[in-house]
């Protein structure tokens, strides 16, 4: 500064009163106090207020609001607004003009917090787009600190596709629609997805106005389910069903694609008004059949993996995509009907000759029996009419029982061809199903596959025999074992079965024999063909009496000398008869 401008005078000092020790008139005094006021500004404690960014470092925002000194602000209250910067205009709280220590104490926090319900609603009802902080993980989403107030973001509001880390999210400043407010509760959901889903609508529109079947897109694998995979087209998803992923068979599309791979795929199908795309992977492939082996022919053997199993067969995979049908009646040359899991199972490897190749139709079916010789081609030999064998029961019928002697050989014994001397009503009384018996083969019907078998036939026919013991006329001792309708069964010696109807079931005193009781029968009738035994009791006595009768008139009259007659009455019993003795020992030592 020059001398001259030092020693210039002040044009309007007051000497007078810097003479009397006065520094300044009253008059200036009130005019420099409402200077003073006016230059603070008009808040007050415990207001909002409007003031200036000043300066920002990364532990503290100062701010002047105009008063005698600035405000110190954390600035984690500013961390929802990262694009904070010198000169903004912030929004703040008067804690208190002046602290002990002099200082203006402000809340940005509080200044929020304290219009945030109002500003929520605003954002709601105006469809607004808002900042917010992701404060930190809670159950089912996260945690957004909007204006003050704790809001939540579902985890499935968070992206468009799914979030795999949440965490990555903590601690980030990211834009968001507020889509919902409960007043009574004070809760507010807000959506990161609503935003981007605005955007992909448009693209959306005009991906599917573009799209044509057949064309081929790269897409990136946003979803895996068990029914398929999304593939993310670039603002549009997109469907691969489980079916179009692989020529083969899938069970898990996992082992196919995997979560965020690019690939190539081709549009199958689009709904442009249900926005549903169908999309193939396998399409862009060869298909296996293509690429089969020329050669291969019917009767051929190949070898493969069993993918699939029901009830009526096993499918078997002979390449990637190429599959064959060994149904169940080929897998066995058993008659009998079997379930296809009593011979494999998923992911047995097996051998089988192909049956029918339709290239066309790209069928296969293949079978394993025919790996093994047909038993019935050599049936002649093997079971030959007359030989004696064992065999499995399989099952009963009302008229015999089928029976296995080895796996595809089976036959019947008709139940007449079980016993010669028992009356069997069922088989179940005679054996049982999974039982041992021993047969002898009658007959073969080699063109439809039947053997008739016999289990009586191992032994003699006793009724050779029982022709010369139970003559017409002979008496025996019987039981009677059961009682029908139209008579009563009689057990006689060594299980030989006779009947007898009721009217020869009288005994002499009159009254009816009852079951259980052991009495003397006379043979009426001996059928050896039918194998059937008449019997009577009553004759016993009623031709004992005509005897008597008889007798009585000879007597009264002239007797001529006659020659003597054998009774025909007389007994006979099984150990009187030679042959039926040694039939009784050969029974007993069969029995």
């Amino acid at each position: 500064m020059s001398e001259e401008l030092k020693n210039s005078p002040i044009e309007d000092f007051d000497w007078e009163a810097f003479e009397k020790g006065e520094t300044q008139r009253e008059k200036s005094q009130e005019e420099l106090e409402k200077t003073y006021d006016k230059s603070l500004g008009s808040f007050k404690d415990h207001e909002v207020t409007e003031g200036t960014v000043i300066s920002i470092n990364k532990r503290e925002v100062v701010v002047n609001i105009g008063a005698k000194s600035d405000g110190i602000i954390p600035f984690n209250e500013f961390r929802y607004n990262p694009d904070l910067k010198v000169g903004d205009t912030v929004e703040v709280y008067v804690e208190s003009q002046e602290d002990r220590k002099g200082q203006l104490v402000l809340s940005h926090k509080k200044a929020r917090a304290s219009k945030s319900w109002e500003r929520v609603n605003q954002a709601l009802d105006n469809d607004e787009i808002i900042k917010g902080y992701i404060k930190c993980r809670t159950k089912g989403g996260m945690i957004v600190d909007v204006f003050g107030i704790e809001a939540f973001l579902p985890g499935s509001q968070i992206d468009v596709k799914p979030i795999r880390d949440y965490d990555v999210y903590v601690n980030k400043t990211m834009e968001f629609k507020v889509v919902k407010i409960n007043q009574e509760f004070k809760n507010v959901v807000v959506s990161h997805k609503a935003l981007i889903e605005a955007e992909l609508e448009q693209q959306r529109k005009e991906i599917i106005a573009k799209l044509e079947k057949g064309q081929v897109l790269e897409g990136t694998v946003k979803n895996i389910t068990p029914y398929g995979v999304f593939i993310d087209l670039g603002g549009v998803d997109g469907l691969i069903h489980i079916t179009d992923l692989s020529w083969g068979r899938v069970n898990n599309p996992n082992d196919i694609v995997q979560p965020d791979q690019k690939l190539n795929v081709v549009i199958l199908d689009f709904d442009e008004e249900k926005k549903r795309i169908a999309l193939g992977l396998k399409q862009l492939m060869p298909h296996p059949w293509d690429a089969l082996d020329p050669n291969l022919k019917v009767g051929d053997r190949v070898k493969g993996k069993v993918v699939v199993m029901t009830d009526y067969g096993a499918f078997v995979e002979i390449a990637p995509g190429v599959e064959g049908l060994i149904h169940v009646s080929e897998m066995s040359w058993s008659q009998h009907l079997r379930s296809a899991q009593d011979f494999m199972k998923v992911g047995d490897e097996v051998e089988a000759q192909i049956l029918t190749l339709d290239r066309e139709e790209r069928k296969m079916s293949l079978g394993i029996k025919q790996l093994k010789e047909d038993p019935w081609e050599t049936i002649e030999t093997k079971y030959p009419v007359g030989s004696k064998h064992s065999a499995k029961v399989r099952n009963f019928t009302n008229f015999g029982v089928f029976v296995e002697l080895e796996e595809g050989v089976d036959g019947l014994i008709h139940i007449s061809d079980l016993s010669w001397t028992k009356k069997i009503k069922h088989p179940s009384e005679f054996t049982q199903i999974g039982a041992e018996i021993d047969v002898v083969v009658l007959e073969i019907d080699k063109e439809n596959r039947r053997l008739s078998l016999g289990h009586k036939q191992l032994e003699e026919n006793p009724w050779d025999v029982f022709e010369t013991v139970f003559t017409v006329g002979s008496v025996h001792e019987g039981t009677i074992t059961e009682m029908l309708d139209k008579g009563a069964v009689i057990s006689l010696p060594h299980g030989v079965e006779g009947f007898a109807t009721p009217k020869h079931l009288q005994k002499e005193d009159g009254t009816q024999a009852k079951q259980g009781e052991t009495l003397e029968f006379k043979v009426i009738e001996f059928n050896k063909d039918a194998k059937r035994i008449i019997l009577s009791h009553s004759r016993i006595f009623e031709d004992e009496q005509k005897a008597e009768v008889r007798k009585a008139k000879k007597a009264s009259k002239p007797q001529a000398e006659e020659p003597a007659v054998t009774s025909n009455l007389e007994k006979t019993t099984l150990g009187d008869i030679s042959s039926l003795a040694a039939l009784k020992a050969k029974l007993e030592k069969g029995e």
